[in-house]
């Protein structure tokens, strides 16, 4: 304890001992905690010039461990043509719809 000026003793806290019965969380604790139950944070951005709204941001962002989100019923990343290497194949589907299009518009070219 310090002491100032003409007030008395001033109690100082103390952080991670043992006199306070709690011990400092270090980082990894702290992760583990956050992807064991998840945390959500959201947010709205609005953009507004004399009473017309310009811009709107929604953000979203959930964080938390792969067996947390399954639990939530999150599992985008099972379906993500990228993430899931079907990105190929809708390029290449992409590709063959152009081609077919592109004759279906040079036969109608011929036919007027």
């Amino acid at each position: 304890m310090d002491t100032v000026a003409n007030r008395g003793p001033v109690a100082r806290p103390s952080y991670g001992s043992a006199s306070t019965g709690h011990e400092a969380a270090n980082l990894g604790d702290i992760l583990e905690r956050v992807l064991d139950r998840g945390i959500v944070i959201a947010g709205d951005i609005r953009v507004n010039l004399l009473d017309i709204e310009l811009l709107t941001i929604k953000l979203r962002l959930v964080i938390a461990s792969v067996d947390t989100a399954r639990e939530l019923g999150i599992d985008w990343w099972k379906h993500d043509p990228f993430l899931t290497g079907r990105d190929r194949e809708l390029v290449d589907e992409n590709r063959r719809l152009r081609r077919r299009l592109a004759a279906m518009e040079d036969r109608r070219a011929v036919d007027e």
